[in-house]
């Protein structure tokens, strides 16, 4: 075993005995995936306090101010414990501050205060966080609600105490209110996507007297005044020698106000630290209690938890309550406060894929609160979200808000204003909006030509059609629920074909085409970049989930589109990076490294690829499924492939471990795989449940045989939507070899 997964054995074992008792909570590892860095991504994240949703995260952090590399599992020295926003390494964090721990009160500047610290001595749960600071003699532990922390340091008894509060650059304030045990402050970091005078207003509550304090700016500076205001600064508070007894100290922030952060912070009033770590292990239980695994190795039971952990992160709320409770929401649109809900932090091009499509199953009413919040990022800033952090950010392609606000209305969810958003999308899918992730860039070219060209200056032309093509389809399916004119929706069922554009019969795979419609000369299929997205042509033929039928048509014969599809795990794992000017990308590396050839798990848009065998050859779906499984997810430091993006990488593997998976979402139905565990259980927010059974499953049988539904024999290789939220038993009868006469 090695040393990794001896960690997670370890971690396991060092549960609190605030609870003896396990339950789901206790079998996740918030460190899986936090081995990552710039050359190779093992999933880019970070141990991560919070609960569901919540509109504050809360870390240890190993990179300074400004890394987008928050925490990263091999790197010894901690910074201090900030409220973090980050939703990706990419995209990087904002409105931040940091606290820290100090034995001695001339260590506050950044590269001064760091500890070292060690693994040994370090416990991550999503509810609770602490480690021993070596070099400041501290223990440091946290806990969180939905808008405030709460956290509890011992220091040494021989040791004087100090707490540095670090509110960034970019404009901060902070002020020391000695007489109230208090400090307030305000950050203004970010690094785009808000209005002028974006501020994150915070609020600490320490459990004792200061007996001394102290400001600084500018790094170094330091001033007896109890106020300051500059680009950064910060705070050091003096608490005397503690003699062994805990320091507490509870913390809110806001987006409103210093009045609203108040109130945020009596989401922790009336318990103690212990009580609200509880409450936080509780919340935690009961969401990740929804899923019912029985069964599986450890192993297989700390990566399905995490992995489900990881999914109800973001997106986050946005979203606050006033005095009476109304909730209201600071625009970073327009820079007001306004009614409504707002959600932040997420990325649609992940997402759409089976994240969102995890939460119509499961998390419905949070939908719901989702797309209302599309409603009011329209009004307020005239365009639908696709990367917002906590605006419009200038990330990815596609218009796939459409998928999830299509998928949402085709299963029912309501409560939002759908010919609102209708407008909305239809207003994407005729323009360029202000950024080259917002509205269509090429939208005049991909709906005059059918296809946007390889010579009309607009990078990822390939990708961005083969993505619009499947934003049509989606468009069409709700234009028809919406009764919307025959001639209105049969423009998007036509365009959603527009794959078949970009299709060379001659080399079987989607090709770069010039405005004249002649295909690009010189076509390299393993050239990464330019005409695809972090990917090339082998990996981006197959994203037509819409229509796999059509694809396979294109090829002739269903024997000739299974072998291209075989090529794709039997070439070598070569590729051409001369698109990127700093060389070869650590996408390609972890394509590289996993031995599949050209299979690139790592990156999303293949992740519906080995499901496309099981409408012909099903067994091929169960084989990859089961490895990739087993192989590409572990729960340990370096146990993802590429980045988990905002829950994206971790519902593929949640809805392949119970045995299905959304490959085209806007499809009510789901693809049945290989079960990963003898039987699982999901309990339905309508009050039925969803009861998985594999008869016969252990490592060794990852083929299925037989499948029943209701108990009666299921020849379909989908499962409905309908079928599913009903209430369903779901019964796959497993063998060692594959069954190639099933279908």
């Amino acid at each position: 075993m090695n040393k990794y997964l001896l960690y997670a054995a370890f971690s396991l074992l060092c549960v609190r005995p605030l609870q003896a008792a396990l339950g789901p909570v206790d079998y996740v590892n918030p460190l899986m995936g936090s081995l990552s860095s710039l050359e190779l991504s093992n999933g880019n994240t970070y141990p991560t306090v919070c609960v569901p949703f919540g509109m504050h995260n809360w870390a240890p952090h190993t990179g300074k101010m400004g890394d987008g590399f928050l925490y990263t599992y091999q790197t010894n020295y901690l910074y201090g414990f900030k409220q973090t926003h980050q939703a990706s390494l990419w995209i990087n964090d904002y409105s931040q501050f940091s606290m820290m721990p100090i034995a001695n009160r001339d260590r506050f500047t950044e590269q001064r205060r760091r500890s070292w610290y060690s693994h040994k001595k370090e416990v991550a749960k999503p509810h609770y966080y602490s480690v021993y600071l070596a070099d400041h003699h501290a223990r440091f532990e946290m806990t969180a609600t939905e808008r405030a922390a709460a956290f509890r340091v011992k220091y040494h008894p021989s040791d004087s105490s100090f707490m540095v509060i670090d509110a960034y650059k970019c404009g901060a304030y902070v002020r020391v209110i000695p007489e109230k045990n208090m400090v307030v402050g305000y950050n203004s970091n970010y690094t785009a996507g808000v209005s002028r005078g974006f501020k994150n207003y915070f609020v600490m509550v320490f459990d004792r007297p200061f007996t001394e304090h102290f400001v600084w700016y500018n790094d170094s500076t330091v001033s007896r005044e109890s106020e300051m205001q500059a680009d950064r600064v910060g705070a050091v508070l003096g608490f005397g020698r503690l003699h062994g007894v805990p320091l507490t100290y509870r913390v809110a922030s806001s987006y409103i106000s210093f009045e609203q952060a108040l109130l945020n912070l009596q989401e922790t009033e009336g318990l103690n630290f212990d009580e609200l770590t509880n409450r936080s292990r509780d919340i935690w239980n009961r969401e990740l209690g929804k899923i019912t695994v029985e069964g599986g190795t450890h192993e297989q039971l700390s990566t399905f938890y995490t992995c489900f952990y990881r999914m109800l992160i973001f997106p986050r709320k946005f979203y606050e309550r006033n005095a009476v409770g109304d909730i209201i929401h600071y625009s970073p649109y327009t820079g007001q406060v306004l009614p409504g809900y707002l959600y932040a932090d997420n990325g649609f091009w992940d997402t759409f894929r089976s994240q969102f499509p995890f939460m119509n199953l499961l998390y419905p009413d949070i939908v719901s609160e989702v797309l209302q919040s599309l409603e009011n990022i329209y009004r307020e800033s005239g365009w639908l979200p696709e990367w917002f952090s906590p605006g419009h950010r200038d990330c990815m392609i596609g218009s796939h808000s459409a998928s999830i606000i299509a998928d949402a209305y085709l299963k029912g969810i309501r409560g939002y204003n759908i010919d609102l958003l209708y407008e909305a999308i239809i207003k994407n899918t005729v323009q360029a909006g202000p950024l080259s992730s917002i509205g269509r860039l090429g939208a005049q070219e991909y709906n005059d030509l059918g296809y946007i060209p390889c010579d009309a200056g607009i990078n990822q032309n390939v990708s961005r059609t083969l993505e619009y093509a499947y934003d049509d389809y989606c468009i069409y399916l709700l234009g028809k629920a919406l009764n919307r004119p025959k001639h209105e929706v049969d423009v998007f069922r036509r365009r959603s074909k527009n794959y078949r554009h970009l299709f060379d019969s001659s080399v079987g795979l989607m090709r770069p085409r010039c405005r004249n419609g002649k295909f690009l000369k010189d076509f390299n299929p393993f050239k990464w970049g330019e005409h695809f997205t972090e990917g090339n042509s082998w990996q981006y033929t197959w994203f037509v989930p819409h229509d796999i039928e059509g694809l396979k048509n294109l090829y002739g014969s269903e024997a000739r589109f299974m072998e291209k599809m075989d090529s794709v795990f039997s070439l070598p794992p070569i590729f051409d990076m001369s698109y990127y000017k700093r060389g070869i990308i650590h996408l390609a590396r972890e394509m590289q490294g996993v031995d599949m050839g050209q299979y690139a798990h790592l990156n999303e848009p293949m992740h519906h690829m080995v499901y496309m065998y099981a409408p012909f050859l099903p067994w091929k779906t169960q084989h990859y499924v089961r490895h990739i499984m087993n192989t590409l997810y572990l729960p340990v430091p370096d146990g993802y492939c590429g980045d988990e993006d905002n829950g994206q990488m971790s519902s593929w593997y949640v809805f392949s471990a119970m045995g299905f998976y959304p490959v085209c979402p806007i499809d009510n139905r789901y693809v049945l795989g290989s079960p990963l565990f003898p039987a699982v259980s999901m309990a339905l927010p309508n009050g039925k449940v969803v009861r998985i059974t594999a008869r016969g499953n252990t490592a060794g049988t990852p083929y299925v045989s037989k499948v029943e539904l209701n108990g009666r024999v299921h020849d379909d290789y989908r499962i409905s939507y309908e079928e599913l939220i009903q209430g369903a038993e779901l019964n796959f009868t497993m063998s060692p070899v594959p069954v190639t006469g099933a279908k």
